[in-house]
């Protein structure tokens, strides 16, 4: 099932795309599609629905995020050949970093470069949706039965914010929009492997990043199964599971970093694809 949020932003309404590729209206059937929705047992409701019964609504609507999110969790360095091409070593364990909600936008919203900014940087990357409650679980395989589906997230970076001014990765993660997100939220039953998926970002039409989460040195279910025992995952929480190799940081100078009026694309096998316009903040 690809589930979605159409319209303004501040004002969208569940939908989910048919089998046709047709939009249906599910603002009679639920609220939204965040946290309480997955906790209260929201995805086995929609299982049993009569999707050819639903509205179907008119084209050219505003997509927006897919979800709600509750908290956003960030794991860098997980990818082998980016971490070869920032120079840093494998991690031991994951590197953990947090995004504020409100960095989240649509999948075809500009995002806005920040004011004093010469180093904004794309980052593609799997985002794992959290659909029940993860609290020192007992081992990985345990960890996939609390994911309740997939989604293609934007992880912008302002590589000056996030290692030349001191103090933590946060800094250079959480501006504004700096976390497009969707356009769809897969259900895991629709990805039998999350460890078998390309990612690709193009930047004004030229491919830049070309990986497969294979490549990840933490996979799903063991980052998953990890943040488990340092804080708990709730229903409507993501896991950004980090991004393969291309970003301008790892690039020769002069860095390729991104400017207002440049256009990024980027997707995911079987999640569906996002394209931005940078503005300027």
């Amino acid at each position: 099932m690809r589930l979605l949020r159409v319209g303004a932003p501040g004002q969208e309404t569940p939908a989910l795309l048919d089998g046709a590729g047709r939009l249906r209206d599910l603002g009679a059937v639920v609220g939204d599609l965040d946290g309480p929705f997955l906790a209260g047992g929201g995805m086995e409701r929609l299982a049993g629905l009569d999707v050819e019964g639903l509205p179907v609504l008119p084209d050219g609507l505003r997509v927006g995020p897919p979800l709600r999110p509750g908290k956003i969790i960030c794991i860098g360095l997980n990818y082998r050949d980016h971490a070869a091409e920032t120079g840093a070593p494998l991690p031991a364990e994951p590197v953990i970093f947090m995004k504020a909600p409100d960095t989240v936008v649509g999948p075809h919203d500009q995002v806005l470069v920040p004011r004093g900014s010469t180093k904004t940087d794309w980052e593609v990357e799997l985002a794992v949706v959290i659909g029940r409650t993860a609290r020192y679980l007992a081992s990985p395989e345990e960890a996939l039965g609390c994911v309740a589906g997939y989604a293609v997230s934007h992880d912008i970076s302002e590589r000056e914010f996030q290692l030349e001014r001191g103090g933590q990765w946060d800094k250079g993660k959480n501006c504004e929009t700096f976390n497009p997100l969707g356009p769809w939220l897969v259900t895991a039953d629709e990805v039998p492997d999350p460890q078998n998926l390309g990612l690709r970002l193009w930047v004004n039409g030229r491919l830049r990043q070309d990986g497969n989460t294979a490549d990840m040195v933490f996979p799903v279910a063991e980052i998953v199964h990890y943040l488990s025992h340092f804080l708990v995952l709730r229903p409507g929480d993501i896991v950004n599971t980090g991004t393969p190799a291309g970003v301008a940081l790892g690039q020769p100078e002069p860095k390729p970093y991104l400017r207002p009026g440049d256009v990024v694309e980027l997707e995911i096998d079987g999640l569906g694809r996002q394209r931005q316009t940078l503005g300027q903040a």
